[in-house]
């Protein structure tokens, strides 16, 4: 009988235990390798502690994520933590009431927070123009050149060096050509890879006010005669059959990763997938650009996305959420998330800790993305924050996808996406003065 009331006893006090946890309910966007890495970090802080449990869900790619995000909130249903796309930024910021920014809750916590910690590139496109900090740097990428190294022995080109500049990146698709291969070279993201960081890289200007963190009434300029003239090279390359172009967002990286496609722009978030996925040997470098153009290489721009968090949750939701945040802060955890995955390690201890433990010179390549982000940036290069920078890119995809299909001149489609960006930025400055 005793055996029976202290077994009672024991499962009434776990019941309790389990009712007291608080459940932060955390959507995402990663998917395939990536949806592993954050089911681990997420089984990993649960099982670090018992008072919060954090289950995240996967909401389909970033526009999608964000959008169910958005229809959620207005349906008063938000999640605690949503993931957004760097894109993203300028939206979330000025989604007034919308969400909690991240330095506020780290305070309300309880726990310690520096956005010192961060890498400055990383801080300052999530940082609004007050100083403050308004989301939680979490799987930060740059945009990356990986080549298949098998690929070029067999087209004859030395598989230990990559290709600096784009009129090599030719010379060496016309080679893989020459030896049967069917897709030189490709890219994912053409809007962020080809267009957004290609301009940081380049030290020149996507759109004026410091490509919108000086002010709503920034406007686009992407249509300078460099812009349209990589653009031109690229279509040339298209007709050539030396760039095949394989669809918008990361749709290419499934090119890449079965071997079609020999040479590839993309995330250095791919990285996981790329080394989970692929038959081949591999590399990693910077990307290419046009050695003519002064100051170029300068830096690559921040991709990747931040967590925000939504407001309107209870005390103990902010909490566990702060203590979430503190737990990813960790520089072990950080340097873990960046060996694994190939995003960067967001803060300099991480980065100092993986250097230090040999992973750059066991894994050639993997600090390409680290080198191009920890550089000083410039006015020019600190990254793209613009209001209804989704749509943009849709109109940008909409109108190079002509230049690929020979509808369009280069000069043509670039012309028409910057006047008709600009009407974008210009409705979301009327609705947020």
């Amino acid at each position: 009988m005793k055996l029976k009331i202290a077994a009672l006893a024991l499962f009434s006090a776990l019941s309790l235990s389990a009712q007291a946890q608080t459940e932060i309910q955390w959507w995402h966007s990663m998917d395939g390798a990536l949806n592993d890495w954050v089911n681990d970090l997420a089984k990993q802080f649960n099982g670090s502690q018992s008072a919060y449990k954090v289950v995240p869900t996967y909401k389909g790619e970033y526009d999608q994520s964000m959008a169910a995000g958005i229809a959620a909130y207005r349906a008063g249903n938000a999640p605690d933590i949503l993931q957004v796309f760097e894109v993203g930024t300028a939206t979330m910021m000025y989604s007034k009431g919308a969400i909690k920014p991240v330095a506020e809750v780290m305070k309300d916590g309880g726990a310690k927070f520096d956005p010192k910690i961060f890498i400055p590139a990383v801080a300052g496109y999530y940082t609004a123009p007050n100083g403050q900090m308004m989301s939680f740097p979490f799987n930060s990428s740059t945009t990356v050149f990986y080549y298949n190294k098998d690929a070029f022995k067999a087209a004859g080109v030395d598989p230990e060096k990559a290709p600096t500049t784009w009129p090599e990146v030719v010379s060496i698709a016309a080679k893989l050509k020459a030896s049967g291969n069917k897709c030189p070279f490709t890219t994912s993201w053409m809007t962020w890879a080809q267009l957004e960081s290609f301009s940081t890289w380049h030290n020149v200007t996507y759109a004026s006010k410091n490509n919108g963190f000086g002010g709503l009434d920034a406007r686009l300029e992407f249509n300078s005669p460099l812009h349209v003239r990589h653009f031109e090279n690229l279509g040339n390359m298209s007709k050539q059959g030396l760039f095949v172009y394989r669809g918008r967002a990361s749709k290419a990286v499934n090119s890449f990763t079965t071997g079609e496609c020999a040479m590839f722009v993309g995330s250095s978030g791919s990285y996981a997938s790329i080394k989970r996925d692929s038959k081949f040997a591999f590399a990693e470098s910077t990307l290419p650009y046009y050695p003519d153009v002064p100051g170029a290489p300068q830096n690559t721009i921040i991709g990747g996305a931040s967590l925000w968090v939504m407001s309107g949750k209870p005390a103990d939701h902010y909490k566990g959420i702060a203590a979430f945040f503190s737990f990813l802060s960790d520089p072990k955890v950080q340097a873990a998330n960046h060996q694994r995955t190939g995003y960067l390690p967001i803060t300099m201890a991480a980065y100092e800790m993986t250097e230090k433990s040999g992973f750059y010179k066991q894994n050639p390549g993997a600090d390409v993305a680290v080198n191009q982000m920890i550089k000083k940036t410039t006015d020019k290069s600190r990254g793209v924050r613009l209001g209804n920078m989704v749509q943009i890119r849709a109109i940008l995809d909409e109108e190079t996808e002509q230049i690929w299909i020979g509808k369009k001149t280069a000069k043509e489609a670039l012309d028409d996406a910057v006047k008709r960006g600009n009407e974008q930025l210009a409705k979301f400055q009327a609705a947020n003065k």
